[in-house]
């Protein structure tokens, strides 16, 4: 079992009249003159964000506003966002959309706080942020979990190289979560917000470490808890109850807590950044597309985990003569599942084509830093292990 520090600062706001407590919250946490930053049309036309603003403009915060967000967000607006809230003097910044706008507003948060410095450094390892300025969020689709978490992701626009970065100082001070507000989620951003947020459990599942059992019993339990919640979901999308599940799971998937005493893998989100770099995925969906590949190509380093994951989570039964068979049944029963729940299996069913050979090699030359790092724990995954993977899941 590792050694682990445990820190988790947020302060989390349930529940269905949660956002009515915003202003508040922004005093509590030094906020003077806010960025409120947002997505596309469903901020606007659900009326949260005209309700987030009034809320503020009631309680006295002055603030300005910063839409434009996309799924895999883009650091061109990272940059305008630097610029526009360095010239209003903004101290805090409020997110009010998805895991997209968190990590694109800890991104302005790093770059207003250290002006001397190119955010995009962060990214590629070239710098470190001294301080960043509080971030927040109103949390709308619950998937990332960055509402709790230390990580962000990016996309640079110049070569689609799509990073992520983590550090304690980007944990949000708040995060508003009204499981209302998921109501009108499509049926697919359901589903890829789920998916998302179990593989944020299996990155830290399968691992090599098998003596934290309670890490490991935690971890069971939630993904089964959200499995069952988004059935009930897809069938009645204004089912409160699980609806709440599937929101608190997507933040206990990723403050941490389920990592503990283990070490972590990241390879499939790695890899899977890549095809959001390349084709501009749905990430989601795009984990469900790579990692029966991956598990496939690394079950042996830790076949009983496989095991265990087949009979525990997935409801295998236990081939006690051939743990290999039961190990690859749960993987295929997880396979059914992404279909069930209308998620791809491989890469040509997510992008609706044969991938060429050409764009395997560049996801490699991409995922491998020009051949000059690895990725994953479990197995680490040097590039021919990856373009090994890349080929398996091509469909």
């Amino acid at each position: 079992m590792k050694d682990f520090n445990y820190y988790a600062p947020t302060e989390v706001v349930f529940g269905k009249q949660s956002e009515e407590q915003v202003a508040l919250l922004v005093k509590k946490y030094g906020g003077t003159k806010v960025l409120v930053h947002y997505g596309g049309k469903s901020a606007v036309n659900s009326g949260l964000l005209d309700k987030i603003c009034g809320l503020l403009r009631e309680g006295g915060v002055d603030f300005i506003t910063l839409g434009g967000v996309v799924p895999n967000p883009r650091l061109s607006l990272v940059h305008e966002g630097i610029k526009r809230c360095r010239e209003a003097g903004v101290d805090f910044i409020l997110a009010v959309g998805g895991g997209s706008v968190i990590d694109s507003g800890k991104a302005i948060s790093m770059g207003l706080a250290n002006p001397d410095e190119e955010v995009w450094d962060f990214y590629l390892g070239k710098a470190v942020p001294k301080c960043a300025l509080p971030v927040a969020s109103v949390l709308t689709i619950p998937a990332a979990g960055s509402e709790m978490s230390e990580s962000t992701v990016v996309t640079n626009e110049d070569g689609g190289v799509k990073l992520g970065y983590s550090n304690d100082i980007l944990r949000p001070k708040f995060a508003i979560m009204n499981p209302c507000r998921t109501f009108t989620l499509p049926p697919y951003q359901t589903a890829a917000g789920v998916t998302d947020m179990m593989m944020h459990i299996f990155e830290r599942y399968f691992t090599k470490d098998d003596d934290m059992d309670l890490t490991t019993d935690l971890a069971e339990a939630t993904i089964r808890r959200i499995k069952t919640a988004v059935f009930d979901v897809l069938k009645n999308p204004n089912d409160y109850r699980q609806r709440a599940q599937i929101m608190w799971g997507g933040s206990v998937a990723h403050w941490g807590l389920l990592g503990k005493g283990v070490e972590e893998d990241w390879a499939t989100h790695q890899l899977e950044h890549e095809l959001s770099g390349m084709f501009d995925v749905t990430h989601g969906a795009g984990l469900a597309a790579i990692w029966p590949s991956w598990a496939r190509y690394v079950m042996h380093e830790n076949l009983s985990r496989f095991v265990r994951f087949a009979v525990n989570v997935m409801d295998v039964p236990n081939d006690f003569t051939d743990p290999e068979a039961t190990a690859l049944k749960g993987i295929e029963a997880m396979e059914c599942f992404y279909h069930a729940i209308g998620m791809p299996i491989n890469i040509k069913e997510l992008i609706g084509r044969d991938i060429t050979d050409d764009e395997i090699r560049e996801m490699t030359r991409k995922c491998s830093r020009d051949y000059t790092a690895t990725c994953g724990g479990l197995k680490v995954l040097k590039a021919a292990d990856m373009e090994n993977i890349y080929k398996k899941a091509r469909g």
